[in-house]
């Protein structure tokens, strides 16, 4: 099996330093690029096609929501793992709204770094269990939006309806006109949001709010 392409983002150089350190003889992981801040880290992913980056949120020029953003639509086959001091309801929707596909707080340690990147990679959702009551307590509040799962984006939305409907990934992919790791990609950003551990519990939840009819 070949090694998960990391590019790493903060705009500590210490901090980047220790990363890479840390993950320096981790076999399932390969360093592949670093960046100091969001345009940096955009440039770092066209040039070295990386399987997965890891970023801070907080960074100068560019913050690391903001270069997630950018990067689910110029990239959508890489994942993003944040990884920040910040652990603040704000910060953390708002990089899972950007399309972070994980979020651990700095201080995790290097096992766990290696298996969330690996995690992500492989198309699942991350999150340290600091912040999981966070995801919790914010859809339980959620539960009396006017529109269902607003959290989820509107292509999220889309494969929600096509899986409440039963669709496997291949057909939503024909259906939507994306790749099947895209899909993926969806897949599981729609089961982080959803906090629910497969697709056939976002069918059902998807189905009790009203989505998926054909």
């Amino acid at each position: 099996m070949n090694p998960v392409r990391v590019v790493i983002a903060d705009d500590h150089p210490m901090v980047r330093y220790g990363i890479v350190a840390a993950l320096a003889d981790a076999a399932e992981v390969e360093i592949v690029g670093e960046a100091a801040d969001g345009h940096e880290l955009l440039a770092a992913v066209a040039q070295h096609r990386p399987d997965v980056v890891v970023t801070d949120l907080s960074m100068k020029s560019m913050d690391g929501a903001a270069a997630i953003t950018r990067l689910r639509e110029s990239h959508p086959d890489v994942a993003t793992l944040v990884l920040t001091m910040h652990t603040d309801d704000a910060s953390l929707f708002a990089a899972m709204r950007a399309g972070a596909r994980g979020y651990l707080v700095k201080g995790a340690d290097r096992a766990e770094l290696v298996r969330a990147i690996v995690a992500v990679a492989g198309g699942d959702a991350v999150y340290g269990a600091e912040v999981a009551g966070k995801i919790v307590a914010h859809f339980a509040a959620g539960a009396t939006a006017t529109r269902p799962f607003p959290d989820l984006t509107a292509r999220e939305q889309d494969v929600l309806s096509l899986i409440a409907q039963g669709r496997r990934n291949s057909e939503i992919a024909a259906e939507l006109g994306l790749s099947d790791k895209t899909v993926r990609n969806h897949v599981s950003a729609v089961l982080m949001k959803l906090q629910v551990p497969d697709r056939t519990s976002a069918a059902l939840r998807a189905r009790e709010a009203g989505l998926g009819a054909p």
